[in-house]
């Protein structure tokens, strides 16, 4: 039976409706704002997966039907998800899962299918909501509701869930995510933003999100307030559980008080298998050994969590010995690679980033085919994680979500530095190689990130650096960590990453792994992420604090200049031939802008003035009392055309070929003479009046 709740959400009207779309799924909604909707299915398996993870899947689908458009390609159908897709599936993913409860380990898969959509409404907060709502009405067990909201602040007005034209206007654009008590998810970029205006957003966004959560709820009653299906973690041995604890205790504690990674994994390892050796080998039964192995995982597993945060509550120890506050050492280093156009390596604690930069022009941009329409990007940065930067051997090649997810928050951060095209025309791509983790690889992206442009020549707008910081509480006390470690991410109730300059904040993203954060932690965090950043900066400082004066040697030189935008069409030529002529005789790039606008690229000057000169030739136009050296392209019974310029010519009058009578042109000229002219006259039509005779007489005199 069909079903639907409306309501107000930040001043846009929403409904959810279920009942009449995929009725099979557990959970399926349709939530709609004018002419964008989004389907939303919530599925779980009915039979434990066995696996030691709750296996939370979510795909989020954008089909170009949606917009009236047929996709571009070959294939002329949806391909694999976009950079931005996976972006998206990420933001619906994150808030949800804190909100399943221990031990749930069924399959579960989350499915937003983008049905129809105008731009005027952000369909990433449908989906988000439809996630919810459909979890919600269902009977999978979800401590929910949640809602997602887009915030973006133009002219000092905090908008929620601008258009995409509003967006583009905004000096803050954010997503923000939580349930009634808090914050749950925060992910947004910013142009150097206070800490107070960036928690004052929050707040506005979370205010927002009463109205769709209270939909939720009204939806889950009129569908009748489904039962949650009931599940049975896996039975632990109690008594075996209890004999590990006490056998591991002192050696996971002694392990913990190990700073370096590797070798503390060694020695947590270390203990694990003399625990195996003592509670496991001795069992003979295959089936029940490997219980007890798996029992032993988690007890490890359990200690770890438990030892380690009970370390910073009581004492304000951290596993590597620091306080809260205290960052990791860190050294930097800038221009490394001799042949890349930039590039910086950052390192802090274990956590190492090589970055580079690379310079091109216009023609190297990156061309998306997206829902709303083709958009180009100059500015990419790519950001990889291969696995012997933590010591393993793994699959290489293609990128998970999660360096998706990484790249792009470091992306917009250095966007917010990256200068106006009209200062400096190139594209720019940053590549981030990780080579060593243990904590913030993806801050750590933005420090050498910011590096490499420096080293590149690149006119930032400032400098940035970013920080990861981290929380532990047990419900009454808590403790704000500063520049976390992996170990800490795992164990610890948050990952908030801030980046950005000594002006302000540029990026922003917030994980909780508990249902929601007060807004009190949350402005403790800030202030000390701030005091983090600003030590990272001074840091990176020390080593390159200013563009380099020029751009690499093998870099790419773009000189702009600009002609009359009628003069393009000369400029290429018939099917391209004239500037094609230009490349092929020079060896440069050329790229031609409607305005006028043409960036003539290349690394040897002499090649770049040769194609400017030839440019310039042809879009040259006649000056009155100028002389030519022209050439005759046709004679006629009053006269001759002379090219005194590339497709200019004027009129070389019967009269104005020489003193005497001329009875007939072809006395004096014929076509593809060469012939001294004097320009006498432009007319409003443009059309130019010749004369040799003057020239002549001007000799003559002398």
């Amino acid at each position: 039976m069909k079903q639907t709740v409306t309501t107000t959400f930040a001043g846009k009207e929403i409904s959810i409706e279920t009942g009449r779309m995929a009725k099979q799924a557990d959970g399926s909604v349709v939530v709609s704002c004018g002419n964008n909707m989004v389907l939303v299915t919530a599925v779980s398996s009915k039979r434990d997966s066995g696996l030691d993870f709750f296996p939370l899947t979510v795909e989020y689908q954008e089909k170009f039907y949606a917009t009236g458009k047929i996709p571009g390609g070959y294939f002329k159908r949806e391909g694999r998800p976009s950079g931005q897709q996976i972006l998206t599936c990420r933001l619906i993913d994150r808030p949800l899962r804190p909100l399943f409860p221990d031990g749930y380990n069924r399959e579960t898969q989350i499915v937003a299918t983008v049905l129809s959509a105008d731009g005027e409404f952000p369909v990433e907060i449908l989906s988000s909501l439809g996630a919810s709502a459909a979890l919600h009405i269902s009977d999978i067990p979800f401590s929910g509701p949640n809602a997602s909201i887009q915030l973006a602040r133009i002219d000092g007005k905090f908008v929620g869930n601008p258009s995409v034209e509003e967006t583009e206007k905004a000096d803050l654009v954010m997503i923000v995510s939580g349930t009634r008590e808090g914050i749950s998810m925060v992910e947004g970029e910013c142009k150097y933003i206070s800490e107070a205006d960036a928690l004052a957003a929050l707040k506005f966004g979370h205010e927002q999100l009463i109205a769709v959560l209270d939909a939720q709820d009204e939806l889950r009653k009129k569908v009748g307030s489904p039962e949650k299906r009931e599940f049975t973690p896996a039975e632990r041995n109690e008594s075996l559980v209890k004999e590990m604890e006490d056998f591991l205790t002192p050696k996971i504690k002694a392990a913990l008080g190990i700073k370096e990674k590797l070798d503390r994994y060694a020695a947590v390892d270390a203990a694990k298998s003399e625990a195996k050796e003592k509670f496991v080998s001795s069992i003979e039964d295959k089936d029940e050994a490997a219980k007890a192995d798996k029992e032993l995982g988690t007890v490890v597993g359990d200690l770890k969590y438990d030892i380690a945060r009970a370390m910073i509550l009581d004492d304000g120890a951290r596993i590597d010995g620091r306080d809260t506050k205290t960052v990791r050492p860190i050294a930097c280093e800038a221009g490394i690679l001799p042949r890349a156009h930039g590039s910086g390596l950052f390192t802090r604690g274990e956590t190492q980033v090589l970055g580079t930069v690379t310079l091109g022009t216009s023609s190297d941009e990156q061309i998306i085919d997206g829902l709303l329409g083709n958009s180009k990007k100059s500015f990419m940065l790519h950001y990889n994680f291969p696995p012997y930067c933590v010591g393993e051997t793994g699959r290489m090649g293609g990128q998970s979500r999660r360096e998706v997810g990484h790249g792009f928050l470091a992306e917009r951060a250095l966007e917010a530095i990256i200068p106006d095209n009209e200062k400096f025309p190139y594209s720019i791509r940053i590549v981030s190689e990780v080579l060593e983790s243990n904590g913030s690889s993806s801050m750590g992206t933005v420090c050498s990130g910011c590096m490499a442009l420096l080293d590149a020549g690149v006119p930032v707008k400032a400098n940035v650096a970013g920080i990861a910081m981290g929380l532990i509480t047990d419900g009454d006390r808590y403790a704000v960590l500063s520049d976390i470690l992996g170990d800490e991410d795992h164990l610890g109730d948050m990952d908030f990453k801030v980046a950005g300059s000594r002006e302000g904040i540029t990026a922003i993203q917030m994980d909780m792994k508990i249902t929601s954060i007060s807004f009190d932690v949350l402005e403790e965090a800030m202030a000390q992420a701030k005091e983090g950043r600003n030590h990272i900066l001074d840091k990176m400082e020390e080593v390159i604090k200013t563009p380099r004066g020029e751009i690499s040697e093998f870099a790419p030189r773009i000189t702009t200049i600009k002609i009359k935008p009628e003069k393009v069409r000369e400029v290429i030529g018939s099917g391209g031939k004239t500037i094609k002529g230009i490349v092929e005789q020079t060896g440069v790039k050329i790229d031609i802008e409607d305005d006028g606008k043409i960036h003539v690229a290349s690394t040897d000057p002499k090649a770049a003035q040769k194609a400017i000169e030839i440019i310039e030739g042809i879009c040259a136009e006649a000056e009155v009392g100028k002389t030519y050296a022209g050439k005759v392209v046709k004679i006629t019974d009053f006269g001759a055309f002379v090219e005194v310029l590339p497709n200019t010519s004027g009129l070389l009058h019967i009269s104005e070929i020489a003193h005497e009578r001329v009875r007939d042109v072809k006395d004096f000229l014929n076509e593809g003479d060469t012939v001294d002219v004097k320009v006498l006259d432009i007319d409003r039509a443009g059309r130019i009046k010749l004369s040799r005779k003057a020239l002549i007489q001007a000799e003559g005199t002398h």
